[in-house]
């Protein structure tokens, strides 16, 4: 009977100590799917501001992007600034994000011509800010 008892104390320290060694590796990741809503929920969602230069004021630039974000399923908002350019902050899953990055720097609008797009670096978001993708409107 004691035999028994030692080889079961064995197994589970040995199970403890796997465990252990697994979350000091990075392997096993207990806390910050605790901690991340992001990861609980398996997405991960970015957030980053948009400038884009050019000619994209009186193109429809604002509401070809729009429309490109919410078919995408990115949500944020764009709008025309003082300088001439479309600016915005936009959030959502990596790959639809990198969509619209794509096409805010290359496609745009019919009529617009893009000289360049800047964004920010992606920060990683625990959830939506926006409902969906809309225009703002300077007064």
């Amino acid at each position: 009977m004691c035999l028994k008892i030692k080889s079961v104390y064995k197994i589970l320290c040995f199970t403890a100590l796997f465990v252990i060694l697994c979350y000091i590796e990075g392997k096993l990741n207990l806390i910050s799917s605790k901690t991340d809503p992001s990861k609980m929920s398996g997405r991960r969602i970015l957030a980053c501001e948009f400038e884009v230069f050019g000619i994209v004021q009186g193109v429809f630039f604002r509401k070809h992007t729009e429309e490109t974000g919410r078919k995408l399923g990115v949500r944020g908002w764009c709008m025309n600034t003082k300088d001439g350019t479309v600016k915005g902050q936009m959030e959502g899953e990596e790959g639809p994000l990198n969509q619209m990055k794509e096409w805010l720097s290359k496609t745009g609008s019919p009529s617009s011509q893009i000289d360049k797009a800047v964004f920010s670096e992606p920060k990683v978001i625990s959830d939506f800010t926006y409902d969906n993708f809309s225009i703002k409107r300077v007064r």
